[in-house]
């Protein structure tokens, strides 16, 4: 079997393997929209660590650290680090609060506690921010598939081949297919890039060769590569996205109990804190090796220099971590749609059979419509953190209500989301406006003055009485 053969035929079984999972499990999740989106709210501490390390470690936390690395050296892990630091604090925080509550989406709390308009502001900006998160996945996937199978594969068809594959796993067995899925990926891809790893530094000579050799003076350098401050704003935005993205929130939801939630995102960002640095060394050996070519075919690239059932088995199972990324991002997407949109305003007393239609048929939709965003994005960490700073309005109101909600106004919410809208907007078009290294802290300084503000000269008090019975009452839904 020739190099292309054996390619194929890795990709192949790997696609097989992973619609075989999906059908397994697609009884667990027809048992109700619940079991759907929420996998019956039955996800153990393992499923629960590997869910929130595959949504995570995608394409964002490889490919677009190793082509981070290639230019500026070993400090882009911080990026995937800050990942992992971030899903630290959210199982020492929130992670438990979320499962106590017993919500579907993020959307439903601000409903609970706040007023309407604050959760139709929410979902237009979680829906806007995953989509973008998510095309960023179908970029990733499109380009280790041109470089697994050049021949056959070009970035863009293998975009849609990507898009296919995201598409029909999350259709077949939502939240149980992504999470059983994710054993398989996130095993395959540590393993994977580790042994990529070990084989590519002993080609390169070493990590002492590879000091020598490096690019520049920073590409062994841990910090000034990319910076302290940079390194600081990612842990800042990601740290910021785990207590506040519907994705990552809608995994912790899906908990057996509060304590699984909790270990399974301590567990799963302890894990998550090594693979970054792994894949920025990829990218500064590429950058050695490989001078002339595009960063973002850097780790594919190298990859592909290795035994071809190796490099096979490797690329398959990065390109399966962007599976599972979109997979998550895609539900979570679906979920805010047909469980804050369809369900209130369209249709409230659908049947949870039409709740399940409507949901799978948002899986397809939104799968499509992010087909045009992967189209016109480049940069995949810059274009993914300007996005993601939107999130800051939901962390100051979620941590507001969960450890100060006697101090929350229900007219805060909504004008704390409209005022980082506004600051996002002006950081894009207002160049005047940036007076500080990232838009983050600007949004941080601005929700955080709106909501007290606003809490403050309000006499409109959220109720409390639903927070404190479900401190007491776990996985009791809150009563008004």
């Amino acid at each position: 079997m020739g190099t292309t053969g054996i390619q194929v035929f890795i990709i192949l079984v790997y696609i097989g393997v992973l619609f075989g999972i999906s059908w397994y499990v697609k009884h667990k999740a027809a048992a109700s929209t619940e079991a759907y989106v929420l996998a019956g709210r039955k996800l153990t501490t393992p499923l629960i660590m590997v869910s929130i390390v595959g949504l995570a470690v995608g394409g964002a936390s490889t490919i677009g650290v190793a082509e981070q690395a290639y230019k500026v050296g070993l400090s882009a892990g911080w990026y995937t680090a800050a990942w992992g630091i971030g899903a630290i604090v959210m199982g020492l925080t929130v992670a438990k609060k979320y499962r106590q509550l017993n919500i579907t989406t993020v959307p439903e709390l601000l409903e609970r506690y706040y007023d309407r308009r604050s959760m139709v502001a929410s979902i237009g900006c979680q829906v806007l921010v995953q989509l973008v998160i998510m095309s960023l996945q179908y970029v990733a996937g499109g380009a280790i598939l041109a470089a697994l199978m050049p021949n056959i594969f070009t970035p863009v068809t293998g975009m849609l081949t990507s898009a296919v594959v995201f598409i029909g796993i999350t259709l077949i067995g939502g939240m149980w297919s992504a999470s059983q899925s994710n054993v398989l990926n996130v095993t395959l891809q540590y393993i994977g890039i580790t042994v990529a790893a070990f084989l590519i530094l002993g080609m390169a000579g070493g990590i002492d060769v590879v000091a020598i050799q490096a690019p520049s003076i920073t590409s062994m350098d841990l910090i000034s590569g990319v910076g302290p401050m940079t390194i600081v704003t990612w842990i800042v935005v990601l740290i910021t996205v785990n207590v506040s993205l519907q994705a990552i929130i809608q995994i912790s939801l899906g908990a057996k109990d509060v304590q699984t939630a909790r270990k399974g995102f301590i567990i799963g960002g302890l894990v998550m804190l090594p693979v970054g640095f792994i894949a920025a060394l990829l990218g500064v050996i590429a950058a050695e090796m490989y001078p002339a070519i595009s960063p973002t075919t850097a780790l594919p690239k190298l990859i592909m220099s290795l035994n071809p059932w190796i490099a096979g088995v490797t690329l398959a199972s990065l390109w399966a971590a962007d599976v599972s990324t979109a997979c998550n991002l895609l539900l979570s997407a679906a979920t805010l749609y047909s469980h804050d949109i369809h369900k209130q305003f369209i249709d409230p007393n659908m049947s949870d059979k039409k709740y399940m239609t409507v949901t799978r048929i948002s899986v397809l939709l939104l799968g499509l419509l992010t087909l045009g965003f992967a189209l016109t994005i480049s940069g995949i960490i810059s274009t993914l953190m300007a996005g993601l700073s939107l999130m800051t309005a939901f962390a100051v109101i979620v941590l507001m209500t969960m450890y100060a909600p006697k101090y929350c106004s229900r007219q805060a919410a909504f004008y704390t989301i409209l005022a980082s809208i506004i600051v996002l907007v002006a950081w894009m078009f207002v160049p005047a406006v940036r007076v500080l290294p990232h838009v983050i802290y600007a949004e941080w300084i601005v929700c955080a003055v709106t909501f007290c503000g606003i809490s403050f000269v309000s006499k409109k008090a959220i109720a409390t009485d639903g927070l404190v019975e479900e401190a007491k009452t776990v996985g009791a839904p809150a009563q008004h």
